[in-house]
């Protein structure tokens, strides 16, 4: 018989907030970097690819690379903002409801800049690899899907707002 005390929430409650509060920051940097990295690798390789039939594309293609970048750079604006945000707390208001919702929101601010950030690595690179072909191809089409690519890129704009709203919950009681 499982008693109520061996339950996952009663788990989750005895971890620290100050823990919940690091694993989102680094999950908001190092995902972030990882979705950059990402988009890079798709958007380089069709880049450099593509450059052989047409060098002149070489360039003005890197565009592509620059807003991929912006992802990681995104993820390590958030996490400065997420750290700021800590607190020391005495031991004994370590574990009150204030604390733990701080160290939650935190958390949850660095899940959501970070994964956004991931797929809008993916989606930059995908479409900064369709952009490095179609431009190889017609010349005519650069403009145009470089308008798609800003939209695609606007998606970690999306996440990196959604976190600084959801770290705005990050209040940690006083130390009085």
């Amino acid at each position: 018989m499982v008693t109520s005390t061996s339950s996952w929430a009663q788990a989750l409650v005895q971890i620290s907030p100050y823990t919940f509060s690091a694993i989102g920051i680094a999950i908001s940097i190092g995902v972030s970097v990882l979705g950059a990295a990402w988009g890079i690798y798709i958007t380089g390789s069709s880049l450099i690819g593509a450059a052989i039939k047409a060098p002149r594309i070489t360039s003005k293609n890197l565009i592509s690379v620059i807003f991929c970048e912006a992802v990681a750079i995104y993820g390590v604006i958030v996490a400065i903002i997420l750290q700021t945000k800590l607190e020391s707390v005495p031991s004994s208001k370590m574990y009150d409801a204030e604390s733990l919702r701080a160290g939650y929101a935190i958390f949850a601010s660095g899940i959501i800049v970070g994964f956004a950030n991931l797929v809008c690595g993916l989606c930059v690179g995908i479409i900064g690899s369709s952009c490095a072909l179609s431009d190889a191809q017609n010349s005519s089409l650069f403009v145009k899907i470089l308008v798609i690519e800003i939209f695609g890129s606007a998606l970690g704009l999306f996440g990196v707002i959604v976190g600084i709203i959801m770290s705005a919950q990050a209040t940690w009681p006083s130390k009085v």
